[in-house]
């Protein structure tokens, strides 16, 4: 997990990820985003409340090291629960803040108590549900990678779960693929948080920056 050393530092990086990130239009026409194939995690083969996710997960997690050579844990899977539940910040007093609501599809994003994006997602629609959420990240994180192995194979390098943050089971924020973009702002998905994919990325890689700690996620009605 990336180290910072001091409040100054942590705010100068976060800040740094902020300038880097790609426009929050949701009509974004980058290269990168020019995509209209399904993504696994919005698709009907991925249920995020499923009781055996776990299972599922632990499979996804072993070709994800297997095709990047990276963990798909910020911290060791065997001391992540502990920690998303209990120790450093909490809510908008931690260097990363996210809250979503449902009753507004919308996510709104602080920085160092900042706040600095307001973002349409989708959480569930009927009859799925998006679970509620007051605390850290569980710990698992999965960046942009590409897999032909399981249901909704590539699309343009962003692979199948793009940029997503989960915070408890198979729950997580994501990137969407541009097909779903329309439907940002209203429920659409099976209980995951759609993002747009550059709102999905900057969010991701702050949480990376700051660590499970230092980033708090509220999920509430």
């Amino acid at each position: 997990m990336f180290q910072v050393t001091s409040a100054l530092a942590l705010t100068a990086l976060l800040f740094g990820l902020q300038a880097q990130a790609a426009p929050q239009d949701q009509t974004a026409t980058s290269q990168e985003a020019n995509y209209d194939e399904p993504n696994f995690m919005d698709s009907d083969a991925y249920d995020p409340a499923d009781p055996n996710i776990e299972s599922v997960l632990k499979a996804y997690d072993e070709y994800y090291e297997e095709m990047t050579g990276e963990s798909p844990w910020l911290v060791n899977p065997e001391f992540a629960d502990l920690l998303h539940q209990v120790g450093g910040c909490y809510r908008n007093g931690c260097p990363v803040f996210i809250n979503i609501k449902k009753s507004q599809q919308k996510a709104y994003f602080y920085l160092d108590g900042r706040h600095v994006g307001t973002w349409d997602v989708s959480t569930a629609r009927n009859p799925y549900s998006t679970k509620n959420w007051d605390g850290h990240p569980n710990g698992r994180i999965y960046n942009r990678y590409s897999s032909s192995k399981y249901p909704g194979g590539d699309y343009n390098g962003l692979g199948n779960m793009p940029y997503a943050v989960f915070y408890y089971g198979g729950f997580a924020l994501h990137g969407t693929p541009r097909g779903n973009w329309k439907r940002l702002g209203r429920p659409a998905s099976h209980g995951c948080i759609r993002m747009h994919p550059d709102n999905a990325k900057w969010f991701n890689q702050s949480v990376r920056a700051a660590g499970i700690k230092n980033t708090w996620i509220l999920v509430e009605y």
